[in-house]
């Protein structure tokens, strides 16, 4: 099923981000993780892909294809361009065509240094278009609620946003973020712009605080004093930061969720532990 029939046809929407492991013979220990999350009930789970060689990218299209037919729950495919040519990108599609694989999240991916990037695809509206060309997939793409680090402005973030939804993405799934404000503003800006395809906001339950300083590197995202004020108080105690970011995440999804969002997108970190009490947390609502 394209996922987007399945926003089309439900009020609130729920869905996981998972990662293919590094191993083969982890493909299946990750079994256990899946066997907790599809009794969560996700609408769907879209899968990670790793640039620069096939043999990840063949775990996550064998991810998605035991998703989907052994636990009947809707696969989408991440894929990024900036490493790979058309041929390669043909390839990927051919590939998830015959795994029965309908929906592709698209993305540019970030720049590596230790790997080479390919001239076909600068933007991920590149590779929408390109795909949209010649096949059939339900196309997401990916937003920012506090602007993509490259972006120069936040004009510029909303002129290459429209890019990718003109160019054929009819879902967006957002960075994740701590602040529902700037979730609210985004979507708000996004309207005036003309952008009306559902926009999903994307909650990663912090709890370790390694973990809050990678993503805060890595993603720009920023803390509000209230998510601080905790980070500072649990530091050291790493049962009690976890509890707390579970319960931060819960507070936030339940505040998204009363405020009209149309579906939450849980990065999972494949976590199933901490997927199921968040589920558990918002079980009446969703």
């Amino acid at each position: 099923m394209r996922i987007s029939d399945i926003y089309k046809n439900k009020d609130r929407v729920l869905s996981f981000e998972i990662f293919p492991p590094k191993h083969d013979e982890e493909l299946t220990d990750i079994d256990a993780t899946l066997e907790i999350m599809s009794d969560l009930h996700p609408d769907y789970i879209s899968v990670t892909f790793g640039a620069g060689g096939s043999s990840n990218n063949n775990k996550t299209i064998r991810l998605a294809r035991k998703i989907k037919d052994q636990y009947k729950i809707e696969p989408v495919v991440h894929l990024t361009c900036l490493t790979y040519s058309k041929e390669e990108i043909d390839n990927f599609c051919l590939e998830l065509k015959d795994n029965g694989i309908e929906n592709i999240l698209a993305l540019r991916g970030d720049i590596n240094p230790n790997l080479e990037m390919k001239d076909d695809f600068k933007h991920a509206s590149d590779l929408i278009t390109y795909i949209k060309s010649k096949y059939d997939f339900c196309i997401a793409g990916a937003c920012y609620p506090e602007c993509h680090p490259d972006s120069p402005n936040r004009v510029s973030e909303f002129e290459n946003l429209r890019k990718k939804v003109d160019a054929g993405a009819e879902v967006l799934l957002s960075q994740l973020f701590f602040d529902n404000d700037l979730f609210y503003r985004f979507v708000e800006d996004s309207r005036i712009a003309g952008i009306d395809i559902p926009i999903t906001p994307g909650v990663m339950p912090v709890v370790n605080a390694a973990q809050i300083k990678r993503m805060v590197t890595t993603c720009g995202a920023s803390l509000p004093p209230r998510f601080e004020k905790i980070v500072k108080r649990y530091e050291n105690n790493n049962e009690a930061l976890m509890d707390a970011g579970i319960y931060y995440a819960i507070s936030q999804i339940i505040d998204l969720l009363a405020s009209g969002s149309d579906g939450i997108h849980l990065y999972t970190m494949n976590n199933p532990t901490v997927a199921k009490k968040i589920c558990d947390g918002i079980r009446n609502i969703v």
